[in-house]
């Protein structure tokens, strides 16, 4: 008999965000036969922590395990709360990681992160680049469980490698640095006068209308879509031929998970736990973070070696087929038992 949950993370895809595990995972158990309660799709922060802590009571007697979404910063203090409003209230819970920055948090917060994640039931680290951070203080209760998709609602289409058209999916957000994206495409211009860009994600942070200003400084065309649900950004994607990630810190991006597994051919930058997930000339390209000028030159490599693209986009399919419901489901089995 599965058990019953507790979620507490931003369920906020309804104002506007992109969908995070809360919805996606939660929506994976609840295939399985778990019974999922959430908190909180709250807007406001207050009273999102509010409805969490409300929640939690309400839902005490009933739930087996309360699942908790776990972020480096102000979200951070979510997951205190909460944690410790489950070792009040006796309820086992696991730490679910997020975010690139988590391994700066444990070294400015060390007690705030012992008092969290030593009391965890479990502690689930999404990348090797989170695993190996945590690991030093919490072997005995950490697990690598890795972020998962359902691999056949990625169709691999077969694409033309003449102009690039550059595809960018990420929230408008100064930590992914959307500017770089825009820059890069006005750099391959001279040598691509057709380039291509089209940038899709929520506006986060009120930074579209700068972007917008600053293509047309640069002089480059952008298609700016705002928030797409999955199946149609899925279905746009088909229209481009590389996928870039210009991100000033990451985790295990599942955006770039996704593109690997439509076959699209990668160019990021190596920062965060990007190179426990990417390899130089395996699976991806790298480049140094903000480094515009490296990631065109990394375009236009894409574009003029066959070889080379044939092997990055054969090598990131076959890692994210890894990352397929189908497996990654008996490791939640195997720790909500």
């Amino acid at each position: 008999m599965r058990k019953n949950l507790l979620y507490i993370g931003n369920k906020l895809s309804k104002h506007g965000n992109t969908a995070t595990s809360i919805e996606t995972l939660g929506a994976f158990l609840e295939a399985e036969g778990y019974k999922v309660y959430y908190a909180s799709s709250k807007k406001n922060k207050i009273l999102r922590m509010i409805h969490m802590v409300y929640k939690t009571f309400k839902r005490s007697k009933q739930v087996d395990y309360v699942l908790i979404d776990t972020y480096s910063t102000q979200n951070f203090w979510f997951a205190f709360i909460i944690s410790q409003l489950c070792r009040v209230l006796k309820l086992k819970y696991i730490a679910k990681l997020h975010g690139g920055d988590l391994p700066n948090r444990l070294a400015k917060s060390p007690f705030f992160c012992d008092m969290i994640f030593k009391n965890a039931y479990k502690i689930t680290a999404p990348s090797g680049y989170l695993m190996s951070a945590f690991e030093v203080k919490y072997s005995d209760n950490i697990i690598f469980i890795p972020n998962t998709i359902e691999i056949d609602n990625y169709p691999i289409v077969q694409k033309e490698y003449t102009v690039p058209k550059i595809l960018w999916v990420r929230s408008f957000s100064s930590i992914y640095n959307p500017k770089m994206a825009i820059k890069v495409a006005a750099n391959l211009k001279e040598k691509f006068p057709d380039v291509a860009l089209c940038m899709i994600g929520p506006d986060k942070e009120n930074l579209i209308d700068d972007c917008k200003k600053y293509a047309k400084e640069l002089n480059v065309s952008v298609e700016f879509t705002g928030k797409l649900s999955k199946k149609k950004w899925i279905k746009r994607s088909q229209e481009f031929n590389v996928f870039i990630n210009t991100t000033h810190f990451d985790n295990t991006p599942i955006s770039v998970i996704e593109a690997m597994a439509l076959g699209i051919p990668i160019v990021s930058t190596n920062v965060g736990g990007i190179p426990f997930l990417l390899n130089d000339s395996e699976n991806a390209l790298l480049v140094k973070d903000g480094d515009a000028q490296a990631m065109g030159k990394a375009i236009e490599k894409i574009m003029c070696d066959s070889k080379l693209r044939s092997t990055i986009i054969t090598n990131g399919r076959a890692l994210v087929e890894d990352f397929d419901w189908s497996i990654v489901k008996q490791k939640w089995i195997d720790i909500l038992i």
